[in-house]
């Protein structure tokens, strides 16, 4: 699947793609304890998204890593579409 493919609510998405950007990783408090999270921004030939990475996959992929995300899913926050590989997903770096 292409990045320009990617619709809000896409479940199953399977992208490859290198990872641009990435924000400090950041300690936060959830409903289901704390945990760290990192927005980072991954791009292939066409386009671009963020990929909201959750705790230990915050250090695993860094600015230039090309990875893998199989079975994500897409949501909208604050008027953006965002990535995120969940609890059934998979993040590989290539």
């Amino acid at each position: 699947m292409n990045i320009s493919d990617i619709k809000m609510d896409s479940k199953n998405v399977t992208v490859e793609a290198v990872v641009t950007e990435k924000e400090e990783p950041r300690d936060i408090n959830t409903r289901y304890g704390a945990t760290r999270i990192a927005n980072v921004k991954i791009e292939d030939e066409t386009g671009n998204i963020k990929l909201v990475l959750w705790g230990d996959e915050t250090d695993k992929v860094k600015e230039g890593d090309k990875i893998r995300i199989e079975n994500g899913f897409v949501k909208e926050w604050d008027g953006a579409l965002q990535l995120s590989v969940g609890k059934y997903g998979k993040l590989t770096v290539l």
